[in-house]
């Protein structure tokens, strides 16, 4: 096999039957107005991506929770009213013959107590611990407020009732398996942070106790879906959201998750190769832990009934090269979605990219809209 044919074979994931290995990851596009609701628009876009190759897509973060939430234009799961703008999204797709999986999200410390659906839920910013990120900024709020000290959740039991009532819409809504966000320094990655996570109950403290909310999450999503249409995302490099810890206890910790999400044979995991954009610099240095994050852990999930994918930086030759060398199942790619709408279709045809984004209009246009097909549904198709 040579060149790019390795991307257009077939994958078995879990029941599921994938056309391809190129996968569209999630993008927060913030166009669910007016407010958290998917609309006609968003089926317009997912539909563009499933009609241009896309094997699997993953929704953008799809909100479990009202609280827990910093853009109000962001979707949720968590009412009927949204159960059903999912449909609409999950029957185009399969219309297309794509596979979708809802992201199931909760942003924790890095909301805000301002955002306005944290107001309207009525409850505070909680995290794992009373402690802030550093950094952030907040385009909807006036000023740069920063982030503010998180309420320390009480019980984190009560959230995975959020997360499995999340999963049952998600199911309702015609998806054909979520995706557990755990990456990028949101809730269940400042769980498994040390610098996040300063408990000392048994959520918190040793690897297994700091991973204990990851694996109770995947476990409260596969008794909806089963394991075979369970997926984690996972990036062990961290530095978004202001997260990660020295290299030891980063391998440590994330040795010991994917261990044990191996065990339960989920549907895939996926790693995110360390990204310089994806790691901030907070006070002089760089935020995250630069590793191979494939070669650490990738060997360890030994589960055939586990998919390996990979995220970040990829192209088509290299991700190509990836899965002959049997490195990985499939590719996710993120950005260059979101100007080629047809992104899989045009690797496979060698025709080239379109890498004018409109990076202004990337995360909506405020909420008004009759604004927001600009630079959202409005990318053309190439001519084959």
């Amino acid at each position: 096999m040579s060149n790019l044919q390795a991307l257009f074979q077939p994958l078995k994931l879990g029941p599921i039957t994938l056309k391809n290995r190129i996968f569209m990851s999630a993008l927060t596009r913030n166009r669910a107005v007016p407010t958290n609701v998917p609309n006609d628009l968003n089926a317009e876009y997912y539909r563009q991506r499933a009609a241009g190759g896309a094997g699997l897509i993953i929704t953008e973060g799809v909100l479990i929770a009202q609280q827990g939430t910093e853009w109000q234009n962001a979707p949720g799961l968590w009412v009927q009213e949204q159960v059903k703008g999912w449909k609409k999204v999950t029957d185009a797709v399969h219309e297309e013959g794509s596979a979708i999986f809802a992201q199931l999200w909760h942003v924790g410390r890095v909301s805000h107590p301002d955002a306005p659906e944290q107001i309207a839920s009525g409850q505070p910013v909680y995290a794992p611990s009373a402690i802030s990120a550093r950094g952030g900024k907040f385009r909807f709020l006036p000023g740069e407020p920063g982030y503010v000290t998180p309420t320390a959740i009480d019980d984190p039991r009560t959230l995975l009732a959020q997360w499995k009532q999340a999963a049952v819409n998600a199911k309702e809504a015609g998806f054909d398996g979520v995706e557990i966000h755990g990456a990028n320094g949101y809730l269940v990655h400042q769980f498994l942070d040390s610098t996040a996570n300063h408990r000392t109950d048994h959520w918190g403290g040793s690897v297994q106790n700091r991973a204990r909310f990851a694996l109770e999450v995947v476990k409260a999503a596969v008794e909806i879906w089963g394991a075979d249409r369970v997926g984690i995302k996972l990036n062990p490099a961290g530095g978004y959201n202001d997260v990660g810890m020295p290299l030891k206890e980063t391998v440590d910790t994330f040795s010991y998750l994917i261990s044990e999400l191996d065990k339960l044979g989920i549907a895939y995991v996926a790693l995110v190769r360390y990204a310089e954009q994806l790691d901030p610099v907070i006070d002089g240095a760089r935020r995250g832990t630069k590793h191979d994050i494939l070669s650490t852990y990738a060997p360890l999930l030994r589960n055939p009934a586990t998919r390996v994918f990979a995220n970040s930086g990829f192209t088509g030759e290299e991700a190509a090269r990836y899965v002959e060398d049997g490195k990985v199942d499939g590719v996710f790619f993120g950005i260059l979605w979101v100007a080629n709408p047809d992104f899989a279709r045009r690797v496979e045809k060698s025709v080239a990219l379109e890498g004018n984004i409109d990076f202004a209009s990337l995360f909506g246009h405020g909420g008004v809209e009759a604004d927001e097909r600009k630079g959202y549904a409005d990318y053309p198709a190439a001519t084959f």
